[in-house]
């Protein structure tokens, strides 16, 4: 044997002999393993730091006395930062702390449906334990760009302001911003009552509220019969505000779970104000830097990272889409304020609701002027293509020569006739809370107010004559009503059958 064979084969040996201690060392460790233990050293309110774990992770689980559980934040060098998910009055600095290896995940499935649980998957109502199919991380990454399709399905919102001037497609992110009290959550809530037969599966995030009110808006849910195709994620303003921080995420892995299946889902983040301040004093109380408004650097990225998992999958991918529709609360109508902005920023448009028109009775108090929406009109229905133009323009109109109107000056016939078409166009546009209107009935209701129908009645006689138009619509034309919700295009004869329907009903009044 040469020696240039004898150093391969001794080279060849020794690697050999090498790798078989190292798998043997590897079980002499594994034999002689002990599980790391660390020491709390400060409990704050929702948080404790913690010494002694080196060799835990980021967004790993830890275990307190009396089964309490905590997400680690901070990897500092001598102490690492937690956030409480349960109630922390109990625990004391020097209790043991355990890490557990995993992640903060939650149960997913079918059996989640009319279901009201916490971030955690823990049951909130009396309907016993869940039974999930799997439990997935609540952080995932948001799917690639190249696993997208583009936003084609309309997602109907039973509300006649935005479905005709304020569209939203399925797979689309649509920001509901107002002042408080404003009427933002009654749109979320006719939006989900509204998915009923639609086959649209809806996640209703509570974050941050207060407990009665998030009682009612079960009660309204389970009342229109909304839960059998929903389920609640909550969060109350009672609860330590990691569980508040974690909510949004858990929805959206509940929500993925159904979209890979290759179903439609509606998530509603109420609110995302809330969420911000609630990750605020988690990071002011972690001793994390302050940016503006005392908010830490990376806010902009938690609602990003959040929002960016909304979207409507390929075919290949499952078909599926998630529709996010997040509430921020603005102050005095701020809507240039830092929490606003950033999710104005990231969202495909929003709906803008105004204290002055919900002070006037004009309900839903959306502002058209002030609302847009970036995606949704490429996935409108034909039939509101053929109206929705018109009507947008008459409106804008009317509101801009209706605040010039005040000063009192002499008006013009047009003018006149512009002010009176434009008052009755706001008219239509009011709906009452919990009532949303079927496709067909609305296009009834728009053509009559863009033909000129409404214009000769007084004002307080349009919402009776409204309903008339609805029932006329579904009763005398079954067929076009058939062809508008089939999304068929509105044809001349089919807009004049309309016409004269509601002529006839207006005439009668």
């Amino acid at each position: 044997m040469s020696p240039e064979q004898t150093a391969k084969c001794l080279e060849g040996f020794l690697e050999d002999a090498f790798s078989r201690f190292q798998r043997s060392v590897e079980r002499f460790r594994a034999e002689l393993a002990v599980e790391e233990v660390g020491t709390v050293v400060f409990v704050g309110q929702g948080i404790a730091r913690v010494s002694g774990l080196t060799r835990v992770k980021s967004e790993e689980l830890v275990r307190f006395p009396g089964g309490l559980m905590g997400l680690v934040f901070n990897l500092d060098m001598d102490e690492i930062g937690v956030i409480m998910l349960d109630e922390s009055e109990e625990l004391r600095a020097g209790s043991e702390v355990h890490p557990t290896g995993r992640v903060l995940d939650v149960p997913v499935g079918e059996n989640l449906l009319g279901r009201v649980v916490d971030p955690l998957g823990r049951p909130l109502d009396r309907g016993g334990a869940i039974r999930a199919v799997e439990r997935r991380p609540v952080e995932r990454d948001a799917p690639a760009i190249l696993d997208r399709a583009p936003v084609t399905v309309p997602l109907q919102t039973g509300l006649k302001v935005v479905d005709a001037l304020i569209p939203i497609g399925r797979g689309q992110r649509e920001l509901i911003v107002g002042d408080r009290q404003t009427g933002k959550t009654a749109i979320a809530l006719d939006t989900i009552i509204n998915q009923k037969d639609q086959d649209v599966l809806c996640i209703y995030c509570v974050i941050g509220k207060q407990n009665a009110a998030v009682a009612k808006a079960i009660a309204d849910l389970r009342q229109h019969g909304a839960m059998a195709y929903s389920l609640v994620v909550a969060a109350t303003g009672e609860d330590p505000p990691g569980i508040q921080f974690a909510a949004p995420y858990a929805a959206t892995t509940i929500g993925e779970y159904f979209m890979e299946q290759g179903r439609d889902v509606l998530v509603v983040y109420d609110d995302l104000t809330l969420h911000a301040r609630a990750y605020r004093e988690l990071s002011l109380l972690l001793r994390r830097p302050p940016g503006r408004e005392a908010y830490p650097g990376d806010i902009f990225f938690i609602h990003s990272r959040l929002l960016e998992r909304s979207t409507h999958l390929r075919e290949e991918f499952g078909g599926g889409s998630l529709t996010a529709l997040p509430i921020v609360e603005t102050e005095a109508q701020n809507i240039a304020a830092y929490i606003p902005t950033n999710l104005i920023s990231i969202t495909d448009g929003q709906i803008y609701l105004s204290p002055q028109l919900f002070q006037k009775g004009i309900l839903p108090a959306v502002d058209v002027g002030k609302s847009v929406s970036r995606v949704g009109g490429k996935t409108q229905l034909a039939a509101y293509r053929a109206v929705a133009g018109d009507l947008r323009l008459t409106y804008s109109q009317f509101e801009e020569l209706e605040a010039f109107a005040r000063f009192g000056t002499r008006l013009d016939e047009d003018t006149r006739r512009t002010l009176e078409r434009g008052r009755r166009i706001r008219e239509i546009l009011k709906q009452p809370q919990y009532a949303p209107i079927p496709v067909p009935e609305q296009i009834a209701v728009l053509v009559a107010a863009a033909g000129g129908v409404f214009d000769k009645l007084p004002l307080e006689k349009v919402a009776a004559a409204e309903q008339d138009i609805r029932r006329a619509a579904t009763r005398k034309l079954p067929e076009v009503c058939q062809r508008i919700a089939a999304g068929e295009k509105l044809a001349d004869e089919d807009r004049e059958a309309l016409l004269q329907a509601a002529g006839q009903e207006v005439q009668t009044e």
